[in-house]
């Protein structure tokens, strides 16, 4: 067995701990897969004497991790700090600086910088390896990069934050409102205290990024990506979406078409039919439509101790094994600039709610507004009559451009039976 590959990890929190733990408890499996062993030999962390449940007897302490960088002793810095810039970046930095490999379960950090990192480190010969940064303990990126890489890809999506996809499952089930079950899900600790990274839509804008960059072989490009969170979605969304056949999850899609790629973030309506639609929770899911496997569907957790720590070290194994493989899938120097398709220009179907005055005459002045933006209606939804009172008002609208949509919706808004803002959602048939 050749001699161990020694690894310094920064951050010893949820996942820095799972770490540790994963590599412990499954040492000999490790260590037989690799042909030699995985050894933890240093760490950094906040509080130094915290009981973390692990042992860190015996392992160099860094109370700057950025000085791990250049231990002699370290082959791998692993980087659990978190972060688009400071510290977290500067370790990776100075990892791949000294001729170190860098394995890192930060997103916003590869979504900000992976193409100044790749670059970095492909002219050092080191890896720069995230399979934790994305779905969790799903193999994404490696699906992607190594077993379809003989595929074209022009679509991947799916369910990329698992806060919001148990959020809109249990606003469905149990038809109570955001508001409660985002409480609900901080005190459970699916959500921060903070909770506009997931709400808001950014973590899965980060991941998305980083998907669009693999899949495509282009630089990540986290500015263009289009998004839109799911503090608007209600629970008669949802339950008009089960009446009409639909499921509101919130999804991160990207597309390649003429040479622009499109990026967007943002509650859609899917078929109750579509395996998409089923995953529950706080799982994930990604879809992959390349030109020869057709469609690929990957599901499980998105976060979380056990399954971002597998990641994790999945990504130490291929490095003891010395497999090495492009960043994002094309040699860092090849990655293309693919400009970013605006998403007025996105053509789609769409599921609208108005709430209206019921009175004559309100529908016929509503179907004007669409006319004169060449939209068209395919259903329409009235269950509730209340003369003088609001009631909602659902349409589904045949395929249009979106900047048609948004005209209409702005003249709708306008009319003085419309007495709330119109909600939109899109509706994807894939």
């Amino acid at each position: 067995m050749d001699k161990p590959i020694k690894i310094a990890i920064a951050g010893l929190g949820t996942v820095g701990v799972g770490v540790l733990k994963v590599l412990n408890d499954n040492k000999e499996a490790i260590a037989a897969r690799c042909g030699r062993s995985i050894e933890v030999c240093a760490i950094s962390a906040r509080d130094r004497t915290r009981d973390r449940g692990v042992s860190i007897e015996g392992l160099t302490w860094y109370d700057n991790p950025v000085d791990m960088a250049e231990d002699d002793n370290v082959d791998v810095v692993v980087e659990l700090i978190g972060g688009s810039d400071g510290t977290a970046k500067a370790l990776c930095e100075a990892a791949i600086e000294n001729g170190k490999h860098v394995v890192t379960a930060n997103k916003a950090l590869i979504a900000h910088h992976g193409t100044a990192l790749a670059k970095a480190a492909e002219a050092k010969g080191v890896n720069v390896s995230y399979e934790a940064a994305v779905a969790g303990g799903i193999p994404i990126i490696k699906a992607l990069r190594e077993g379809l890489a003989g595929n074209t890809f022009d679509r991947v999506y799916g369910i990329l934050n698992g806060t919001c996809n148990y959020m809109l499952t249990d606003m469905r089930e149990t038809g109570r409102d955001f508001d409660v079950i985002l409480s609900e899900a901080q005190d459970k600790g699916y959500a921060e205290a903070d909770p506009s990274f997931d709400v808001d839509g950014i973590d899965a804008a980060h991941k998305l990024a980083i998907l669009t960059s693999v899949a495509f072989g282009c630089e990540v490009n986290f500015e263009g990506v289009q998004v839109e969170g799911i503090r608007h979605v209600s629970p008669i969304d949802i339950e008009f979406a089960e009446e009409l056949g639909y499921r509101i999850k919130l999804l991160g899609i990207t597309s390649r078409k003429n040479g622009h790629v499109e990026q967007r973030v943002h509650p859609c309506m899917v078929s109750k039919e579509h395996p998409i639609s089923k995953v529950e929770d706080v799982f994930n899911a990604v879809v992959v439509e390349g030109n020869f496997v057709d469609r690929a569907v990957f599901e499980g957790r998105g976060a979380g101790e056990g399954p971002t720590a597998s990641a994790v070290v999945g990504d130490l194994v291929d490095i003891a094994r010395g497999l090495s493989v492009p960043t994002f899938s094309v040699a860092a120097d090849k990655l293309k600039k693919l400009p970013s398709s605006p998403l007025a220009r996105h053509k789609g179907s769409y599921y609208v709610r108005l709430m209206v005055l019921d009175r004559p005459g309100v529908f016929a002045d509503i179907a004007c507004v669409l006319k004169e933006h060449g939209v068209s209606m395919e259903t329409v939804v009235q269950r509730h009559h209340a003369p003088d009172k609001s009631v909602p008002l659902v349409l589904t609208l045949h395929e249009t451009q979106e900047q048609s949509m948004l005209d209409a919706l702005d003249g709708i808004a306008k009319l003085d039976s419309v007495v709330e803002t119109p909600r939109m959602i899109r509706i994807e048939d894939f």
